[in-house]
């Protein structure tokens, strides 16, 4: 099986928002309840020796480490810099970054993160109005202005990886991309909101992402990347993608939560209680172990874990049934299409056909 490339590090359980449509904290699995609420160093340490072990049997020039939560600079700057400085200890090729709701951004915690080399992202879901319509504090309060606080610090600084935004399509896309455009960039995450078989989605995804394709890549130049947009258009010209949303390629990602066990994806949770579970730890288990796990060899089979509908599709190759969470139905498991199925299918033939006209009218000219 392929070797784990890059460790999510659940060091802290906890988090300072209530967004509602939070895999972790409002859909199937609540186990986080059950766990301490911060990684303690014990955990991590293990864990970085596991990662340094899997890096050497596996000749990895480098592995991603990622701080993740809940939120994560809930640990604490001292506690993330300590995670930080014994891990490169055992891996020090070990390329570190974060994603954050920005809320606990402030200029000591950028300038500790930036002098370890940490790539921040900040959760984004627009303008005031519709950021705030999912992404609130318990009372209710909005969390864009904490965002947008975020963002005007990391503006210009070598830290700064991007935005993540979780797609409404309730809100006027064009509208979202332009405030997230606004505080330039360098990398756009458009997720689709966790749904399955059990629990649809609210419809209408596909036409907002292909509204924001159209106003992406009719820019007259390059104003950012979008990853899912880059990696659609890498597949239809025959190329891979890294992506966990579409494609084939295998899922090379283990998490590590705050007691230490090893888990699958965390997006997983969104499925059923208990999905991300693999019954290992740190402490007594390998990483090689863990790509022994069943769940993860159906993870990995690319191909192989599709169900024959799927492979009836001339595009499966591209859309490779989605993200995987999004597979689930009760009683059929995730051998079968994405919820999202009919939305990928219109986003991949939208971008082939304009990719298809640029590239015929370049031959003709």
């Amino acid at each position: 099986m392929p070797a784990f490339r890059e460790f999510v590090l659940k060091v802290h359980q906890q988090c300072n928002l209530a967004c509602d449509y939070c895999y972790v904290y409002e859909l199937a699995d609540q186990s986080w309840r059950d766990r301490p609420a911060a990684m303690a160093p014990e955990v991590w340490r293990a864990a970085a020796r596991r990662i340094g072990d899997h890096a050497t049997r596996h000749g990895l020039d480098r592995v991603d480490v990622v701080l993740h939560g809940g939120e994560p600079l809930l640990a604490g700057r001292s506690a993330l810099v300590q995670l930080i400085t014994d891990v490169r200890a055992v891996v020090p090729t070990a390329r570190f970054s974060t994603q954050t709701n920005g809320a606990l951004l402030d200029d000591a915690m950028l300038e500790a993160l930036g002098a370890y080399g940490v790539r921040i992202g900040v959760s984004l879901d627009g303008p005031p109005e519709q950021h705030d319509r999912h992404r609130r504090h318990r009372n209710g309060r909005g969390s864009h202005l904490l965002a947008e606080r975020a963002l005007r610090r990391l503006a210009g600084h070598p830290a700064y990886a991007g935005i993540l935004c979780t797609v409404d399509p309730a809100t006027d896309p064009v509208a979202v991309y332009e405030a997230l455009l606004a505080h330039r960039p360098p990398m756009i995450d458009l997720l689709l909101p966790h749904a399955n078989w059990a629990r649809p989605p609210a419809p209408g995804a596909a036409e907002w992402l292909i509204a924001v394709f159209d106003r992406w890549y009719g820019a007259p130049r390059r104003e950012t990347g979008i990853r899912l947009f880059e990696e659609l258009i890498s597949l239809i010209l025959g190329g891979t993608s890294r992506s966990d949303q579409v494609g084939l390629s295998p899922v090379a990602v283990a998490v590590i939560e705050s007691d230490g066990a090893i888990e699958q994806v965390d997006s997983l949770k969104s499925a059923y209680p208990g999905a991300a579970a693999t019954g290992l730890n740190v402490f007594d288990h390998d990483f090689d172990a863990a790509t022994r796990h069943p769940g993860i060899v159906a993870r990995q089979s690319g191909r192989d874990a599709l169900a024959a509908s799927c492979l009836a599709c001339p595009v499966h190759d591209i859309c490779g049934a989605g993200h995987y969470a999004h597979r689930w139905r009760p009683g059929g498991g995730f051998r079968n299409p994405s919820v999202y199925c009919a939305d990928l299918r219109r986003l991949i033939d939208h971008i082939g056909a304009r990719v298809a006209a640029d590239l015929n009218g370049r031959v003709r000219a």
